[in-house]
């Protein structure tokens, strides 16, 4: 099964350290950086040869938001899927994620399962080559 090149946006080194672990463990994804700010996220990605298969974004930030990395990154080239993981995944914000380009929304306290089977649905079904072209 082939890696997902994944990006992390999320401000708490400790969650983020967590997750990576957890990401890599149990799902076919390689983390290739992360941020912990909107401006930090959104200059990383638009940099030459930083294409990523996978995107993974929290709302609140040291700088800036979640809200405005996806409205930012939907738009770059080279990045595949969005996806968001917020302890705030309340219908309406997964509604405005959604609009704002997201391709998930998971709830950091309930669907980090959810989250890991997405990433291995994602790597199996489509491959990162694929994945943003056939969603």
């Amino acid at each position: 099964m082939p890696l997902l090149k994944t990006y992390i946006v999320e401000d708490s080194a400790l969650i983020r350290d967590n997750l990576v672990a957890a990401l890599q463990e149990l799902a076919p994804v390689e983390v290739v950086g992360h941020a912990g700010d909107e401006a930090g996220a959104l200059h990383w990605l638009a940099a030459p040869g930083h294409g990523v298969d996978l995107v993974i974004v929290d709302l609140f930030l040291l700088g800036g938001s979640g809200l405005g990395v996806l409205r930012g990154a939907h738009a770059l080239p080279g990045v595949g899927r969005l996806a968001v993981l917020s302890n705030y995944a309340t219908e309406d914000i997964r509604q405005r994620c959604l609009a704002l380009g997201a391709d998930r929304v998971f709830d950091k306290s309930t669907e980090i399962d959810a989250l890991i089977a997405y990433c291995v649905a994602l790597a199996d079904r489509q491959g990162p080559a694929t994945a943003r072209l056939n969603g």
